[in-house]
């Protein structure tokens, strides 16, 4: 997964929503809320921090993941840890 662009993690976060949480494709846009839009609760967060972390391979420490309010934030989350050495 290290050299996937933008729309490629912004296909596999949509994935991972999709298929952890049975929500629809269609309503899962780079700017859709995840707790407030998408309905997610603290623990679905780490339900999708486990899985993104067994995509990438990197452990996600779950400060960094706090910040983290909307689609594309867990795309950017990705896209950093993909870039740590």
């Amino acid at each position: 997964m290290t050299d996937l662009n933008r729309d490629e993690i912004f296909s596999q976060v949509q994935d991972a929503l999709v298929e952890l949480f049975e929500l629809d494709a269609a309503d899962i846009q780079p700017e859709t809320q995840l707790y407030q839009e998408l309905d997610l609760d603290s623990l679905d967060a780490v339900d999708l921090v486990v899985h993104l972390q067994k995509l990438t391979g990197k452990k996600i420490k779950p400060e960094e993941f706090k910040m983290v309010r909307s689609v594309d934030d867990v795309v950017n989350s990705v896209i950093e840890l993909l870039q740590e050495k």
